[in-house]
């Protein structure tokens, strides 16, 4: 047992034997120091607890700690790990300029370096190459959660083979970004609306912080060279707004009756972030964008079929619904389809579909953060829901009812929920041993749990305070998985 940092720190248990740990088991490790260390003028505590065995792997785990003295116990456990998806963790911690590939025994098996700050996610190919978004420092007029105006991708050796900005006065990247099969990059993005656009959308004028808003909007960009592309499709959410606020604009409308279109009086009461989409997915089958809306508290389905043109409208793509709604779910208040207590989600992030061939394949896996969930209660959940979707990607909705369905068919709580909490930032993903990888994003904690919510692997980021520590999002990645070829030659 080690301890480093803090004012005065002295460790009273040095080492101990435990027993041997069966699969599947654990064993609580107590570690008591006296000690000060508040992590704000000094740096913080890191305890480490390291357990071996003969033919058993060293098992290692750091345990960050704001200690008041004069005596706090601070507890760990080890497991056997088994049970565990055998793979390599990429991450882009956020306040670094690298990002790092890991083995399940948190080794650094490779690493990039770029010249600006992850915004916020990264993603490797399978060619090799790393696909990450970037913020280049500044903003011309808009600065939000999760701001980028940068894509780059790296090739394996580091270097950044090409690169995309899309941040002036009018607009600006954030968050995520998807890579299609056809080699064209879905990006996120906000765009600029004055009040007197505003107003003119039926927006009440008592609510337009800053007297502007920013709005979501998506394009695909077909990259060009080294550097630069061309935007070849693009669908704005400003196209498919409805309210009943104002009678005298063209939108005004009856709200319930129209669960396509999105209620322009809803979110960025205190900021002009209408919407904070903060994650992007496909799905190649139906050909649809599958969004995470943070302020509406949802998630949306829109048609990638259609061309621009239509996509601006209310008509054409497989759908035939242009770029209209074409599935909610997380808050039907959002359409006058169900009160506060019906509210799913809350704050929440990276929603993405399960990937054909999974346990689970066809479902949406959400990281509900749980922000301002009722009942006073400050803790997170991660939520995989079964979408009323047939074969041809329409989905069913029963009229003035909400979008199915009711509950979650699976969901991850901490047992003791209040332990498990993320205020921002933060994802899942499906694995395929059936287990589901974690990040608790504010915390840097990734983890690993069954089906059975047993944790079998966990990680700290290894940055040396907890601002550093925050990540966006984690993905692991097959031993056999294609862009990983360079790292066993």
């Amino acid at each position: 047992l080690e301890a480093t940092g803090g004012l005065i720190i002295k460790i009273l248990t040095k080492s101990y034997e435990i027993p041997l740990i069966p699969v599947g088991e654990s064993t609580e490790v107590r570690l008591k120091i006296l000690g000060i260390g508040l992590g704000i003028f000094t740096e913080i505590p890191n305890l480490f607890i390291t357990a071996s065995a003969p033919n058993i792997r060293t098992r290692g785990k750091r345990i960050v700690a704001r200690i008041l003295g004069p005596l706090v116990i601070k507890e760990g456990e080890f497991w056997n790990e088994n049970e565990s998806f055998e793979g390599y963790t990429l991450f882009s911690p956020m306040i670094s300029l690298n990002t790092f590939l890991i083995n399940n025994s948190g080794e650094v098996v490779h690493m990039w370096d770029s010249n600006f700050k992850p915004a916020l996610s990264v993603y490797l190919l399978e060619n090799g190459n790393i696909l990450r978004t970037a913020f280049p420092g500044f903003s011309p007029r808009f600065w939000g959660g999760g701001i980028g105006g940068r894509v780059e991708i790296f090739d394996w050796n580091g270097t950044c083979v090409w690169d995309f900005e899309y941040s002036t006065y009018q607009y600006c990247l954030h968050h995520d970004v998807e890579m299609l099969p056809n080699g064209n990059v879905l990006m996120i993005a906000w765009e600029y609306k004055t009040a007197a656009e505003a107003i003119a959308a039926g927006r009440d004028p008592n609510s337009i912080p800053m007297g502007q808003l920013w709005p979501d909007h998506v394009i695909e960009v077909k990259p060009t060279g080294n550097s630069g592309g061309n935007i070849v499709w693009e669908w704005h959410i400003w196209d498919h707004l409805i309210q009943d606020y104002d009678p005298t604009k063209d939108n005004y409308g009856v709200v319930a009756g129209h669960p396509e279109l999105v209620d322009v009086n809803l979110g960025a009461h205190m900021f002009a972030d209408l919407n904070h989409m903060n994650s992007v997915d496909y799905n190649e089958e139906f050909d649809q964008i599958l969004l995470s809306v943070h302020n509406q508290n949802e998630i949306w389905v829109i048609d990638h079929s259609t061309t621009t043109q239509e996509a601006a409208g209310h008509t054409g793509g497989n759908s035939g619904k242009g770029g209209d709604l074409l599935y909610r779910w997380g808050n039907p208040q959002c359409y006058r389809a169900g009160g506060a207590y019906d509210r799913k989600f809350f704050g929440q992030h990276d929603a993405q579909w399960i990937d054909p061939g999974l346990p689970g394949e066809g479902n949406i896996l959400v990281f509900n953060n749980g922000l301002g969930r009722p009942g006073g209660g400050y803790y997170s959940s991660v939520d995989e829901i079964v979408p009323p979707v047939d074969e041809n990607g329409n989905y069913s909705l029963t009229s003035g009812f909400a979008y199915g369905p009711e509950e979650a068919i699976w969901m991850y709580t901490a047992e003791n929920p209040a332990d498990f909490y993320a205020i921002n930032l933060a994802s899942a993903q499906r694995l395929p041993n059936g287990n589901t990888l974690i990040c608790n994003g504010p915390h840097g904690i990734f983890f690993e749990v069954t089906p059975e919510k047993e944790i079998v692997w966990e990680y700290l980021n290894q940055e040396p305070d907890l601002i550093s520590n925050h990540v966006f999002k984690i993905l692991r990645y097959a031993p056999d998985y294609p862009g990983l070829e360079n790292l066993f030659d």
